[in-house]
């Protein structure tokens, strides 16, 4: 058995943990957590110093083979942990080494637990990202969809960092940044704004930072927990929106673009051409963080208004593609709307950035061929269709007719997969 403790945010060792400690025969922590449990170790107890994970899981597991083969020899072994150990932390790399049953959890109180207690705010519905070790662009796209996050850091994924890059894409957010959780003498929770926060070298000891839209940071009680769950509908009606003379993506060709776009929590999704922001708002109520590209200015408000009306955060670009995209940041996916001579430069521009797809919804038949070439010369695996609808419509005696839509062409390019140990 291994026992797992964590060492919360500035509580005591329970008891029992005192207890596993003085019987210990390995400890294995961080220099500071061992460090702190010094006394209650025996003093032949051996100990691992954590650095890099995989060099102390081995001499772990060759110790843990020694205690199964001369059990009297030597004596247990305990793994010192920050807050829950089982919330992003060494219970996951123990229990694929050793199995969940070798291990004896016992949890103090998360960072993140603390770090909204010390704001007086519930944390049921709070989105948690990991950037510790992690590619901060998705803790970014987080913070930006999400009124509500926690995010633990790391060395180059701090509040400097986050706050640098929201500062940049986004209103209405409030940094929380919590350092020394639990240290009497050294703990600080301050608030700040993103530009703020990176303005600042906030040094080691932040353990989390929690980004918020406190306009809406106390949303009504759901039974599940964490953020809200995808939308019960999508390919809305275009009722729905608001939008100038029937301008706008018709629900049948939103239903394919959305399935072909595969929008999700941690994405940013760009639609350009965006229009009345329709593909945009019904990406970000999947969860992603979107930004809506549009030249006109009417344009421009009837996004934020829907946006506002659907309770998402979109965020609306007033410029002309392909110049004003240079300043985004790369996409996971795109949606181009729209046609105009500009469109092969559009596509193209879109697909030299795309993470994994674009998405592209011509009237035009002569438009086809260039945005096809386009995504292909990026290197995507194109695909299309002719998407040709007839709605039910009434006629005078209670009867009924097909309406038809005008056809649209879809076509989408997914970017391939990498090789096996090759990164994008």
């Amino acid at each position: 058995m291994i026992t797992v403790v964590g060492t919360g945010t500035g509580a005591p060792l329970p008891p029992d943990a005192e207890a596993a400690l003085a019987g210990a025969g390995l400890a294995v922590g961080a220099r500071r957590h061992l460090d702190a449990a010094s006394d209650s170790l025996p003093a032949v107890a051996q100990r691992i110093v954590l650095g890099p994970l995989a060099p102390a899981l081995d001499a772990l597991e060759q110790y843990v083979k020694e205690y199964r083969e001369q059990p009297g020899a030597v004596g247990p072994v305990v793994v010192l942990a920050s807050g829950d150990p089982g919330f992003f932390g060494i219970v996951r790399a123990l229990a694929e080494r050793f199995g969940s049953a070798a291990l004896d959890v016992r949890p103090g109180v998360s960072s993140v637990a603390a770090a909204f207690a010390r704001n007086g705010l519930p944390w049921d519905d709070a989105v948690v990202v990991s950037a510790h070790g992690r590619d901060l662009r998705t803790a970014v796209n987080v913070c930006r969809a999400h009124p509500k996050v926690a995010v633990l850091t790391g060395p180059g994924a701090g509040p400097a960092e986050l706050g640098a890059a929201l500062a940049r894409s986004s209103r209405g957010r409030t940094l929380v940044v919590a350092t020394a959780l639990g240290d009497p003498g050294r703990e600080r929770v301050e608030r700040v704004t993103p530009a703020e926060a990176a303005a600042r070298d906030w040094g080691p000891a932040v353990n989390v930072v929690l980004c918020l839209d406190e306009s809406r940071a106390l949303a009504p009680m759901r039974s599940v927990a964490g953020p809200r769950p995808g939308p019960a509908r999508w390919a809305l009606d275009e009722t729905e929106f608001e939008h100038r003379d029937s301008m706008i993506s018709k629900f049948e060709v939103r239903a394919l673009a959305l399935a072909r776009l595969g929008p999700r929590v941690g994405d940013l999704v760009w639609d350009v051409g965006a229009g009345s922001g329709s593909v945009a708002v019904e990406c970000a109520r999947f969860g992603a963080a979107v930004v809506a590209v549009e030249k006109t200015a009417d344009g421009v408000a009837r996004i934020a208004a829907n946006a506002a009306a659907h309770g998402v955060d979109v965020q609306a670009v007033h410029g002309a593609a392909p110049t004003v995209l240079s300043d985004l940041p790369d996409p996971d996916a795109v949606f181009v709307g729209g046609g105009g001579r500009e469109l092969p430069a559009i596509v193209t521009a879109c697909a030299r950035r795309a993470r994994r797809a674009v998405v592209v919804a011509m009237a035009a038949l002569d438009r086809v061929p260039a945005a096809r070439a386009a995504l292909t010369g990026a290197g995507f695996v194109c695909d299309g269709v002719l998407l040709s609808s007839s709605r039910l419509a009434p006629l005078p005696g209670d009867v009924t007719r097909l309406a038809a839509t005008n056809p649209v062409f879809l076509l989408w390019g997914t970017r391939p997969a990498p090789a096996e140990g090759v990164t994008q």
